[in-house]
This record gives C-alpha cells, structure tokens and sequence, in this order.
C-alpha cells in the first residue's frame, strides 16, 4: 500500500475546525439518513454504527442525530442519494470526490464550478478511478509492535503508525469484521470507514500543493461532499 498524502492530515485536523463550527453536521447528517435505510438499530445496521461514530466523535447533538435518522423513514422527505465524482487537479494530480445530496441537479454544478474556480476539471468517469483502490481504514489509539501484530491477527492487511496512533487497513468488505474483532480485543477505535487510497502518490511543486490545497479545502466546504481523495503526495 502506498504512503499517505499530506491532505489526509490536513483533512483531519480540518474536520476538527469544520465540526467546532457546525460545518460537518450536515455533512454527518446526510451520511446518516443514508445509512438508516439499512435500519434504524445500529446493532442490527453497522454501516449506521460507523457513521454515528463518527458523530459523536464530532461531537454532533443527539437532537440533530435523532433528526436524520428519522428523515430516512420520512416519505416525504427527499430521497438522499450517494454519487462519486472523478477530477483533476493542480498539475494533473487525481481527486476521488464523494457526495450525499437529495438534488444532484444542484450538487454537480456546485462541484463543477468550484473545481473550474480553484484551477481543477471534472474527469471522465474512469478517468482516475483506477489510480485508486477502495480499502477500509480503521483509526485506534493504541500504537506499539503489539498492536500491530493484534491488528494483523484481527484481519488487517496493512497497518500504519501515525503521530495520533495506528491507521489499520482492510478489504472493504472485511472492515466491519476487523473493526469488531479490534474492539474485543480490547482497543480503541477512533473512526471506521471506507476510503480511496492512492495506489501510488504523484509529487507536486511547493506551488501546486499550495493552489492543490486551496481546491480541497473549496471542494470539501460543499455541504453535499462528504469525502475527497487525491492521489498527491
């Protein structure tokens, strides 16, 4: 597995910005009435489970929890979809952009103009998609040879030391699997989810990566993106 890009770190302490603030409860809340359709019962729905998760983790209000929950089994309320946008960057780099929206009318040429206004364009679907491999990651606190070597006996394929803690790696369809087995041996999980990972990182100028940077952060502001990947180093 290739390393990881310096927009995965800026994107975690962004999100911690983006939730003192408000921003990433729509975000969380769509992600959530999305997941709800499986079923209301986090125990019995473990996509529900990762996504609430997430929520607490940002601090999001029961209240507002609650509320999107709800919203999935609301006939009235427009039907959120799930979509994946393909774009180029700043000296060509690759982006993997994630939406939740109940208007995607609204939500493509939201992202089209932000990419073209930051000096980006949106991609023909398959265009950058195979620069990437869709993995589960799991984040813990807990970091050491020992952990490691639980985490690969726990069903990780790749494991990951970071300054917050351990990143762990797995096949999408094992990430739930591994997720639980990583709690019953007693660490501490931080977020699960899925993620694109970069199969191998471009190197960009000081000068890119700043206008990069700039278009990120634009992209990942919509209210309808939940997720944006690069494959910049």
């Amino acid at each position: 597995m290739s390393g990881h890009s310096k927009w995965e770190t800026t994107k975690r302490q962004k999100a911690i910005v983006d939730a003192k603030r408000g921003a990433a409860f729509t975000k969380i809340a769509n992600q959530i009435a999305i997941a709800a359709r499986g079923g209301s019962d986090p125990v019995m729905n473990p996509t529900l489970a990762m996504v609430l998760e997430k929520a607490r983790k940002a601090n999001m209000p029961k209240v507002n929890i609650e509320r999107a929950i709800a919203r999935a089994a609301d006939k009235n309320a427009a039907a959120m979809i799930e979509e994946t946008y393909e774009a180029y960057g700043p000296a060509g780099v690759g982006i993997i952009i994630e939406i939740a929206t109940d208007n995607k009318n609204r939500t493509m040429p939201e992202v089209r103009n932000t990419l073209s206004k930051n000096g980006g364009r949106m991609a023909d679907p398959g265009s950058v998609m195979f620069q990437f491999a869709r993995k589960g990651v799991i984040e813990i606190k807990e970091k050491g040879e020992e952990i490691l070597l639980t985490a690969l006996d726990c069903g990780a394929e790749d494991v990951n030391e970071n300054e917050e803690g351990t990143e762990i790696i797995t096949e999408p369809t094992n990430l739930m699997k591994v997720r639980q087995a990583l709690i019953d041996a007693g660490l501490t999980v931080e977020n699960a989810e899925l993620r694109y990972i970069a199969n191998n990182l471009v190197p960009v100028s000081e000068e890119d990566g700043e206008k990069l940077e700039k278009l990120l952060n634009a992209v990942d502001d919509l209210d309808d993106v939940t997720n944006v990947f690069t494959n910049a180093e």
